[in-house]
């Protein structure tokens, strides 16, 4: 069995029916699915599609790139959220982070949302998956002054000491379809779990495609290349790894 960790199920950006997608992962060995929330109503979006659909779990997330630096609105999304929060197929909080990749990034508020993010995290003991891209020297402290179970580094491509700074604070890494195509540092097979992004990050030899989390064959078809281990040992300990951090 596969399980995708992270992707975006919910979201309108494909071209095939829910029942379509979930269809295909079935048919491809995929059997579980993580639809991730990026903003207060996208996290809505998220949780009702998993209480309508077997095998999908949702998390909780404000995406960096969603925050426009409003505090007061922010103020009214986290106590909106609170109804939410306490809803059914629930296994964590995310996609949340930093990414200053772009010009015109608003650090402060970056952090501001996401220490508001840590603390529900925390005070729930929920499992993160975190959203974070050219701003580690930033993440770190943050991450530090927070306890928090077993996380995720969502998507993550960043430098070898980077990966290791990450591995010694616990965490595991999401790997997907940029892994097939692009030059990335890997943790070890026991501290990285399946995830495709779903409709982003389409790996080879769909590249110029929708994604799909049917995908996740194709991601595992590399790691077997990579690790130098059969496919069901990789299927085996990817899913177990899923179900060690969000408890599915």
């Amino acid at each position: 069995m596969l399980v995708d960790s992270h992707c975006h199920i919910h979201d309108d950006g494909f071209d095939r029916s829910p029942e379509e997608i979930i269809a295909h992962a079935k048919a491809r060995g995929v059997e579980k699915y993580i639809t991730i929330g990026t903003s207060l109503t996208d996290s809505a979006n998220a949780a009702k599609f998993a209480q309508a659909h077997a095998d999908t779990w949702w998390t909780f997330g404000y995406h960096p790139n969603e925050f426009d630096g409003n505090r007061v609105r922010l103020e009214a999304d986290l106590r909106a959220a609170a109804a939410l929060l306490d809803g059914e197929k629930l296994v964590g909080i995310g996609e949340i982070g930093l990414d200053y990749h772009f010009d015109g990034y608003d650090r402060a508020a970056q952090i501001h949302l996401l220490e508001n993010m840590l603390q529900i995290a925390q005070d729930r003991n929920m499992p993160v998956s975190f959203h974070v891209r050219d701003a580690f020297d930033d993440f770190w402290p943050i991450f530090d002054n927070f306890h928090l179970p077993t996380s995720v580094l969502h998507s993550f491509s960043d430098s070898e000491e980077n990966l290791a700074q990450g591995l010694r604070r616990g965490l595991f890494t999401g790997v997907n379809g940029l892994s097939t195509f692009a030059k990335i540092p890997h943790a070890p097979l026991e501290r990285i779990i399946f995830e495709t992004d779903a409709p982003y990050l389409t790996p080879k030899p769909f590249r110029g495609t929708i994604n799909m989390p049917g995908y996740i064959k194709e991601i595992a078809e590399w790691a077997t290349d990579y690790y130098q281990v059969d496919f069901d040992q990789v299927a085996n300990t990817t899913t177990e790894n899923v179900r060690k951090i969000f408890k599915i």
